[in-house]
């Protein structure tokens, strides 16, 4: 399989993009202002495996904090790059361009306000005053980066794409690469080529469709910047693993991806083995796609696997049958597996249709992997989430930290449990938010009473 040929960016110590190794990543869940838990995890995570650790910076406070974060680490011989991840302020953005190896900002709200949904119309000479002021605010920021050396990953995720691009390009494939081209060709106008691209989205067909467009994008206008790859809110356990492999996968095995971030709502460190045996498996699957193309037959894949390990079979078929599956060339799938029961094949088989938007067969949970911003006991909640709605077959949950993917990234969902303030939660239904700042220990059983009446409601007979 010959790997899509890309720029490299100089990140710290480590290079992205080019000849070099794919490089794994993860993003700690603990406060950015508490030093000790930050440096503490890091390591966990550095020592499973994991290349780059990514935190949060909502503020000033924590963006200042990275410089003891770093020093810190380094001090103990930890010397992996550190980014800060930045939404809403890009004046924060400047602050921790100064003290980590590279700043994470997201295009949807950078510049433009937070999504509402709201549908804005603009001229042609309005559309370009915008994209002037993205400019005018991008400028100072690139400087600083040139000036410390510090690399960029313009984060592009579906969950915040911004009213603005919404209202022109709709939610769309299309929408969510331009959100990207328009800061990328900033970058380029002004000669900063240290720039890693990621654009995610919680249904892996949607990240895929997008990370494919914006390839195409970025090559007609002669770009080939590095690619980072991660099928966001991917939730835990199984379902979590079978995403990530059927999105990330379907691109790796397609020569596409130069660095991974498998999200899932665990420990962080828990990331990193997944995602390695991901890159590992490359080869392997690119082979098994063939195999499973060459079975189709009455629109059904059969896809013989020699495996033992359960977690590496998720993740071999996932991977492996995945852009069949997105690109629809088949609609259904049989596992063979000498080593497993034919019952825990096909469930298998129905989990990989499931994160393909093929087959429903169970309740569709879509949970963020957590972070600083996390306004609630995230692993515990799912846990009870899952215990109470398990048997709501086709019902879309979305179950997140923070509002800055959550009213869209959960956009498709059926109910969202979002955090709004520490120890509050906000209850949706679909986009619309029905019940705002419950207390944390009452939010579960709130979503659980708005979901049985709406059963109720649409099970009386109407007048």
């Amino acid at each position: 399989m010959k790997r899509r040929k890309t720029t490299v960016a100089h990140v710290g110590n480590i290079a992205i993009g080019g000849d070099n190794p794919i490089r794994i990543q993860s993003m700690a869940t603990t406060d950015t202002n508490d030093t000790e838990a930050c440096v503490a995890q890091a390591k966990r995570i550095i020592d499973a495996g994991g290349e780059l650790v990514r935190f949060t910076t909502q503020g000033n406070r924590e963006a200042e904090n990275m410089k003891n974060i770093s020093a810190r680490l380094k001090a103990d011989g930890y010397n992996q790059p550190l980014v800060a991840d930045v939404h809403f302020r890009s004046d924060v953005a400047d602050v921790a361009a100064r003290y980590c190896e590279k700043v994470r900002i997201n295009p949807g709200n950078y510049v433009d306000p937070g999504r509402t949904f709201k549908h804005l119309e603009y001229t042609d000479e309005e559309y370009r005053e915008e994209l002037l002021k993205i400019e005018r605010r991008l400028v100072p920021f690139i400087n600083i980066c040139k000036e410390h050396h510090t690399a960029v990953r313009i984060g592009v995720n579906h969950g915040s794409l911004s009213d603005r691009i919404m209202s022109r390009y709709g939610d769309t494939p299309a929408g969510i690469v331009e959100s990207c081209m328009e800061f990328l060709r900033i970058f380029r106008r002004e000669q900063f080529d240290e720039v890693v691209i990621s654009i995610k989205a919680s249904n892996p067909i949607v990240m895929v469709q997008s990370v494919r467009l914006l390839v195409k994008a970025m090559d007609a206008e002669d770009m080939h910047y590095p690619l980072h790859l991660g099928v966001t809110e991917a939730g835990e356990g199984e379902d979590g693993r079978i995403k990530s492999a059927l999105g990330i996968g379907a691109l790796l095995t397609e020569g596409i991806g130069d660095t991974i971030r498998v999200s899932l709502s665990e420990e962080p460190e828990a990331e990193i083995p997944v995602a390695r045996k991901l890159v590992d498996l490359i080869e392997e699957c690119t082979a098994l796609r063939a195999e499973a193309e060459a079975s189709i037959k009455d629109d059904t894949i059969t896809l013989t696997v020699f495996c033992q390990d359960w977690e590496t079979l998720q993740l071999k078929a996932a991977m492996a049958v995945g852009p069949l599956l997105i690109d629809r060339k088949a609609k259904k799938l049989i596992i063979c597996n000498k080593f497993y029961e034919e019952s825990r094949l096909v469930e298998l088989a129905d989990s990989i249709l499931q994160a393909a938007r093929i087959k429903f067969t169970k309740t569709e949970y879509i949970s963020c992997p957590g972070c600083g911003r996390t306004l609630y006991n995230l692993q515990d909640t799912i846990r009870r989430i899952k215990a109470a709605t398990s048997h709501l077959v086709g019902l879309k949950i979305a179950i997140m930290g923070c509002i800055v993917n959550g009213p869209g990234e959960m956009a498709d969902a059926d109910y969202g449990y979002v955090g709004a303030a520490r120890g509050k939660v906000s209850l949706y239904r679909k986009k619309e938010c029905v019940e705002k700042n419950i207390p944390e220990e009452q939010a579960v059983e709130r979503l659980l009473q708005l979901i049985e009446a709406d059963a109720s409601a649409a099970a009386r007979p109407r007048r």
